[in-house]
C-alpha cells in the first residue's frame, strides 16, 4: 500500500516542502528511516538526524527553521507527534481484520447476550447474564464472570480477566493479562493478631474510550464502584485498588500504585512507579514525577516530585542542595580545623 505526499498532506492539512510526488509504503524511526518510508520529528532532540536520514517523507512541525538542507519531502503540520499518530491509527485500521464468530472450544452460558458482530477467541469463558456489544473482539483465553457487560468496539486482548458484574463501556482496549474486578485489599484486625478477611461486595466500572495496559489489576469495591472515567489511559502493571475514581482523560504511567478510595482528577499526568496513598483526593491537571510518593490531597494544576512530593521546584532545589552536601562537609571539617588549631 503507498502513500503519495500531496494524499498525506491534504489528509493532515499539511504543507508540502519539496516532491509532491514522492511516495512511501511504511514507516520508520527518524534515526534509522531509509527511502519509502515515512517518518516524523516532533523532539527537537533528533533534529540532526533529519539531515542524514533517507526517509522519503518527514513530518515536521511549522514552526521548524532548518539548519541545513534536507533530501527529504517535508509535510509541515502543527503537531507532527499528533499528525504521525494519526496516520498510525488510519493504517492500523486498513490492515486489522475484522474477525467474527465463535472459535472452539469455549464455554458460553446460554443466558449470555452477543451481537452479531462479535467475535469469541478459542478457550473463552463466558458466564451467566454476559451482554457483549456489536463489534467487540474476545480473543482467546479471556474470562468473562456472571454479568459482566461488555460495550460495543472493544478488544479485550489474550488472557484478559473479568469478575462478575464489571461493566466495561464502549470503544475500551484491554491489553493481555490484566485483571479487572479482583477482590480489593481489605482484612480486619483480630485481637489475636489474625485477620479477618472482608468482603469485597462491589464491582469495577469501565467508561468509555479506556485503554488499560499489559498485567494491570483493578480492584472491585468493598461497596459501591471502583470507576475509570471516560478516556483514561493506564500503562501496564498498574495497581488501582478498591473504591479508587480515576477522572477522565487522566494518564498514569507503569508501576504506579494507587491505594484504596482515592481519588483523581480529570487530566492528571502521573509518572512510573508513583506511590499515592489511601483516602486522599488528587486534584485536576496535575502532574507527578516518576517515582514521586503522594501522602496527602493535592489541589488542581499543582506539579509534585520527589518522595514525600513536593513543589516541582522546591524539589529539584533540594535535589541541588543534596549533591552539594559532600562540599559542605568538607569545609565544615575544614573550619573545625582551623577553630582547633586557634590558639585561645
Amino acid at each position: 500500500m503507498q502513500f503519495k505526499a500531496s494524499a498525506l498532506a491534504q489528509l493532515l492539512g499539511g504543507q508540502i516542502e519539496g516532491n509532491p510526488e514522492s511516495t512511501v509504503s511504511g514507516f520508520g524511526k527518524i534515526e534509522s528511516a531509509v527511502s519509502g518510508q515515512l517518518s516524523f520529528l516532533a523532539n527537537p532532540k533528533y533534529e540532526d538526524y533529519l539531515y542524514t536520514c533517507q526517509a522519503s517523507i518527514v513530518i515536521v512541525n511549522q514552526s521548524l527553521t532548518l539548519r541545513k538542507p534536507v533530501s527529504a519531502t517535508l509535510i509541515r503540520v502543527p503537531d507532527a507527534y499528533a499528525a504521525f499518530a494519526q496516520l498510525l491509527a488510519l493504517y492500523e485500521e486498513q490492515q486489522k481484520k475484522n474477525k467474527t464468530g465463535i472459535q472452539s472450544p469455549c464455554h458460553i452460558d446460554p443466558s449470555a447476550k452477543l451481537a452479531d458482530t462479535v467475535f469469541i477467541g478459542a478457550f473463552s469463558y463466558l458466564g451467566e447474564k454476559v451482554t457483549i456489544g456489536e463489534g467487540t473482539q474476545i480473543h482467546p483465553q479471556v474470562y468473562l464472570g456472571d454479568g459482566v457487560r461488555i460495550g460495543k468496539h472493544c478488544i479485550l486482548h489474550p488472557g484478559v480477566k473479568i469478575y462478575a458484574q464489571c461493566v466495561i463501556g464502549d470503544d475500551v482496549i484491554i491489553h493481555a493479562g490484566t485483571v479487572i474486578g479482583s477482590d480489593g485489599f481489605g482484612f480486619a484486625p483480630k485481637s489475636d493478631g489474625a485477620y479477618t478477611k472482608v468482603p469485597q461486595l462491589g464491582n469495577v466500572i469501565v467508561e468509555d474510550g479506556v485503554e488499560i495496559g499489559a498485567n494491570t489489576t483493578i480492584d472491585r469495591a468493598t461497596i459501591g464502584s471502583t470507576i475509570i472515567r471516560r478516556g483514561v489511559k493506564l500503562d501496564n502493571l498498574i495497581q488501582v485498588a478498591h473504591n479508587v475514581e480515576i477522572g477522565a482523560h487522566t494518564v498514569i504511567a507503569a508501576q504506579t500504585g494507587i491505594s484504596g478510595s482515592t481519588r483523581i482528577g480529570e487530566q492528571v499526568m502521573v509518572g512510573g512507579q508513583v506511590g499515592i496513598a489511601g483516602h486522599i483526593e488528587i486534584g485536576n491537571k496535575v502532574k507527578i514525577g516518576a517515582q514521586s510518593g503522594i501522602s496527602k490531597d493535592v489541589p488542581d494544576g499543582k506539579i509534585l516530585n520527589g518522595t514525600p512530593a513536593t513543589d516541582h521546584a522546591s524539589s529539584f532545589r533540594q535535589l541541588a542542595m543534596i549533591r552539594q552536601l559532600p562540599e559542605i562537609e568538607r569545609r565544615i571539617r575544614l573550619l573545625e580545623q582551623l577553630l582547633a588549631a586557634k590558639p585561645d
